[in-house]
């Protein structure tokens, strides 16, 4: 296959698209229809009960996870004690069967509705079409035997790739080794391609290499994760499928962030999971030392913040930075598309602020989602983190900022500085793959209405082309390159922006750049 995204499924025609959109209006009818008929019995009850049960969990959650001791306690009540309250009195008051069926309503026209505005043809936010590429004649592959818990052995990765003609180089785990001057050494010893079998940490060391003499890049899905791989469409669960693309293999072009001239391929990460990592316990125990960790990270709200500048967009008083080489198709992390990224030659970054100064905002961020004031989304060609600043906004005395590259601890001095080197590295990937499986499209009700009962005399009337809002999606879901979904009025020129962040006028807490 190619490197488009490929769209799980397909589009459908005109005609269906307007019967699917007809289906998902009536069934959102069908589910307030539902909640009114019942209001004798409680149908409104029913809707504040929810909302309340939601944003009471939020609230909960936000005492456990930022406090400690009576407080703590008190919050893990509340988050499991309010959905299940929710769900006790929907039954003791006869309301449970109203909830179900407008509940089942409701997810068909969700359903329904995503497929209507996914049209057939769109262009959606897609890599470029990969290209053939030669065979290598002398591949080198570097695989660390520990990744991913031994799947460079499990899989039998290193015997596979000696059998397709390739040098393997096995790291000793008992001896720490230089990967970057590995890889330079395969490349004077005459490597025409240079691979790694690893986590994503060790795949941007050696992916840097690759780029300073232009040669292809192979990625094997040895790690934990995979994010990487994931995002060139890969097979996470057969990383001996990658070797494939030393014999029957296709070319893609793709970026590569630099952070402090430190080259990543995934994400850089500032603030409380940067300094969660930090800790040595990490590696063994993540759950448990990030759990003891919030609370003297976060406190209630109250914990060291964070200032960075997004192109010329000010964030001040962030708890947390994500820096992503290419932004996510969501920045919701209860989305669909959380997690992922539909391509990555955009040649933008994505950032991702989070500022949460108490209960309100967790209840506002867990209802809103990424319309929420709590999260900034945007996209920038430079991002700057200037330092750590106090609760009160007063800069702190540390020039040094704790940061998670790829996942791998570091500590650099401020200020940071992320960029990205637009398609810069040669990935050689197999012709054979499964491809990027995209985010549902942004859901627009003005658009369906449209796309449901079309103007005759507007040319694309049937796909809710022209203005209005919502007739471009944004990024991830066939908008322009670059730009963020449901962009707001306010970004910066230069930078796309989902939520604009408060500027330093606006903030109670003074910038510490």
């Amino acid at each position: 296959m190619d490197g488009d995204v490929r769209w799980w499924g397909g589009g459908v025609g005109a005609g269906g698209a307007r019967e699917l959109a007809r289906w998902a209006l009536a069934a959102a009818a069908g589910a307030v229809v539902v909640l009114l008929s019942a209001l004798g019995g409680g149908g409104l009850y029913v809707l504040l009960s929810g909302v309340v049960g939601l944003v009471a969990g939020a609230v909960g959650l936000w005492w456990f996870v930022a406090h400690r001791g009576a407080l703590r306690v008190a919050g893990g009540v509340v988050a499991v004690g309010a959905p299940v309250g929710v769900l006790v009195l929907y039954v003791v008051g006869g309301l449970w069967l109203y909830a179900l069926a407008a509940l089942g309503l409701w997810s068909v026209a969700l359903g329904c509705a995503r497929a209507a505005l996914r049209k057939p043809g769109e262009a959606v936010d897609a890599p470029a079409p990969a290209v053939a590429a030669e065979r290598p004649r002398n591949p080198v592959l570097i695989m660390n035997p520990k990744s991913g818990g031994g799947k460079v052995e499990r899989f039998g990765l290193a015997r596979k790739a000696e059998r397709l003609g390739a040098r393997v180089v096995v790291l000793d785990p008992a001896a720490p080794v230089d990967v970057t001057a590995l890889a330079r050494k395969a490349v004077a010893d005459g490597a025409d391609l240079l691979g790694v079998a690893g986590g994503d940490g060790t795949q941007a060391l050696v992916a840097a290499v690759a780029v300073e003499h232009d040669l292809p890049f192979l990625v094997i899905s040895a790690g934990t994760r995979n994010h990487f791989a994931m995002d060139l469409g890969l097979d996470r669960d057969d990383p001996a499928a990658c070797l494939d693309a030393l014999t029957d293999g296709e070319e893609l072009r793709v970026d590569l962030g630099t952070v402090a001239g430190r080259p990543f391929v995934n994400t850089v990460s500032f603030g409380v999971y940067a300094d969660v990592v930090q800790r040595p316990e990490y590696r063994d125990a993540k759950a448990e030392t990030a759990f003891e960790a919030l609370p003297d990270l976060l406190r209630g709200g109250l914990g060291d913040r964070l200032d960075a500048t997004a192109d010329d967009t000010r964030l001040p008083g962030q708890q947390a930075i994500l820096v992503s080489n290419n932004p996510y198709a969501a920045p919701d992390p209860f989305s669909a598309g959380a997690g992922h990224r539909t391509r990555l030659d955009g040649g933008r970054l994505g950032v991702i602020g989070i500022r949460v100064d108490g209960a309100a905002d967790a209840a506002e961020l867990a209802v809103l989602g990424n319309r929420s004031d709590a999260l900034n989304v945007l996209t920038a060609q430079r991002v700057e983190v200037h330092g750590g600043v106090t609760n009160t906004g007063e800069p702190k005395a540390e020039r040094t900022l704790p940061v998670a590259v790829d996942g791998e601890a570091l500590v650099l001095p401020t200020p940071v500085v992320c960029e990205l080197r637009p398609r810069a590295l040669r990935v050689l990937v197999p012709r054979v793959r499964p491809g990027v499986v995209p985010p549902p499209p942004p859901l627009d009700w003005r658009r369906l209405v449209r796309i449901a009962f079309p103007d005759p005399y507007r040319a694309g009337a049937w796909n809710g082309s022209g203005s209005g809002a919502g007739s471009g999606a944004g990024s991830g879901a066939g908008g322009r390159p670059g730009s963020s979904a449901g962009s707001r009025p306010g970004s910066s020129a230069g930078t796309s922006a989902v939520n604009r962040p408060r500027t330093s006028s606006e903030d109670s807490y003074r910038s510490g750049a």
